[in-house]
Formats: C-alpha cells, structure tokens, sequence
C-alpha cells in the first residue's frame, strides 16, 4: 500500500462514529469509571418503560367496557404476552409474566433504538451479560427449590465423570446467550456507523431506511424473542427438573 493511501484511510476512520462516547468521569474505589452514551441510552429506554407502565395502570384502573384506542392497545399486548408466555412454560408461565414481559420489552427497546438516533445498550457486552445472568440466578434458582439436591446431583449424570462437561455447560450459559444478544445488536451498529461513515452522500438518501429496518427492527424483534425464549426454556427445564 503506497504512502499516499494512508491520509485518506486516516481521515475515512476519523468520518465513523459508532456512537461511543465518555460523558462524564468519576473516581470509584481508585478506578476511574465513566457515564456513556450507552447508560443514558438505557436510562431513556426505563423512563419510556415507565411512563407506559404509569399510563397503562391509569387507564387499566379507569377502563371502558368497550375497550378503544389506548385500552385496545394495552388488553392486546396483555393477551399476546399471555399467550407467548403461556405456550413455553404452561401452568408455570403466570408467575414469569411480569418478568418476561419487562424483559421482552426492555430488550426490544434497546435494539431498536438506533431507529431515534441512540446508542443501542444492547450493543454493549456489559449490559447483555448482566440481563444473562439475571436469568441464569432465576433458573438457578429454581434449579435448587424444586430438585433440592438433585441440583447438584444431576451434574454427575449420567456418569460421574462427566462432572466436569456439566459444570462447564451450566457455566456456559449466560455467557452464550450474553454473546448472541451482544454479537448481533454490535453488528447492527458497526454496519450502520461504517454505512454513514464511509459513503457519499447520494448513498444515504433512501438506502439507510431500509438497512434500518433489516438492522434494528426485524433482526431487534428476533433477538428479543429469542433471548425471552431460552429464559422461559431454561427455567421450564429446571423447574421440572
């Protein structure tokens, strides 16, 4: 590569922004920790969660006998929750509603958030991680309470010498779900930011709508049903141990 390449590469790098940004530093136990773009993202994405909530509830609490508009909007989203939770984990499923539900929502939320020009927190590992091992505490969890000491006894099945291979694929499992949450979201991102980074400007007329909606919207949507499926999946497992 010639010399004179290196200025253009330079300056086509300095053009893409993947919306990573420090915007606040503070000292925390002698380490530095700072306040991105990603945390106020996410703090967009709970406020909006629960103003809708706050606003479901009023309406819920004042409703019509024939529903319309916004009530329609909230006894449909009930019943399709219902239904999608209903179906994976049977008569287990209405104590998880709620859960599924907000996690369902959150997820959602955050991936396609690129849609209004923010930073998805989903397309940062720590955030995706976290949710996964929230979700690994729950099925553990359950894991305990109703196979009591079959928990710990079922990592020895169905040889003893497979221990190793069991613990290891229980360990496994936020990591994998943390990671096929966090890959695709990133990879989103970093299409995007390369797309309006490194084209022209005639490119990005009417081509971005659609790789949006590609990018966040119908891969979003997925990757939320997905991450809410291998939750109730995993809990179902353990629960009937």
């Amino acid at each position: 590569m010639g010399y004179g390449m290196m200025p253009m590469l330079l300056a086509a790098d300095n053009e893409v922004d993947f919306s990573i940004h420090h915007l606040l530093a503070y000292q925390f136990m002698g380490q530095t920790v700072y306040i991105t773009t990603s945390h106020v993202c996410m703090l967009i994405i709970i406020v909006c969660i629960m103003i809708f909530a706050l606003a479901a509830r009023r309406k819920m609490l004042h409703a019509d006998e024939i529903p319309t508009g916004f009530q329609n909007a909230v006894e449909f989203i009930v019943e399709t929750l219902q239904g999608f939770v209903n179906s994976s984990m049977g008569k287990h499923g209405k104590k998880y509603m709620n859960y599924v539900g907000t996690l369902f929502f959150f997820v959602f939320l955050s991936n396609i958030s690129g849609l209004f020009g923010l930073r998805p927190p989903t397309a940062d590992y720590g955030t995706t991680f976290s949710l996964a091992l929230i979700t690994f505490v729950m099925f553990q969890y359950n894991n305990i309470k109703y196979n009591k000491i079959g928990a710990f006894t079922g990592l020895f099945q169905p040889l003893w010498f497979l221990f190793p291979i069991n613990l290891i694929g229980e360990i496994a499992t936020p990591v994998s779900m943390s990671l096929r949450l966090f890959g695709n979201v990133m990879a989103g991102t970093v299409m995007m930011a390369l797309y309006y980074g490194l084209l022209p400007v005639f490119a990005k007329l009417g081509i971005p709508a659609a790789l949006h909606i590609y990018f966040d919207l119908f891969s979003g949507a997925i990757q939320a049903y997905v991450f809410c499926m291998l939750t109730m999946v995993f809990v179902t497992d353990k629960i009937e141990g």
